[in-house]
């Protein structure tokens, strides 16, 4: 009975320290500092007359990020072929 006593108390132990270490390092893995900004949602704001810096801090990002998502949409697939006059 105390071999099992003891290997629960192990397990136990084991298992608490390991929430306990992916709670303290879950802190810094959703920090959105280093997220990249979905440059589609950017387009969609711009394009209703939001600024870069409105922008930034509705997506909690910096203003440089925004600002390098100025070009063509990425969305979407780029080879499909659509006909001219329909099918």
């Amino acid at each position: 009975m105390q071999r099992r006593v003891r290997t629960t108390f192990w397990i136990s132990t084991g298992s608490g320290l390991l929430l306990v270490s992916l709670g303290l390092s879950g802190c810094s893995t959703f920090s959105t500092s280093d997220l990249p900004v979905d440059c589609d949602v950017v387009k969609t704001q711009s394009k209703a007359g939001l600024s870069d810096t409105q922008i930034a801090a509705n997506l909690n990002a910096s203003v440089d990020n925004v600002a390098s998502c100025h070009g063509p949409m990425t969305e979407g697939n780029q080879s499909t072929l659509i006909p001219q006059k329909g099918y």
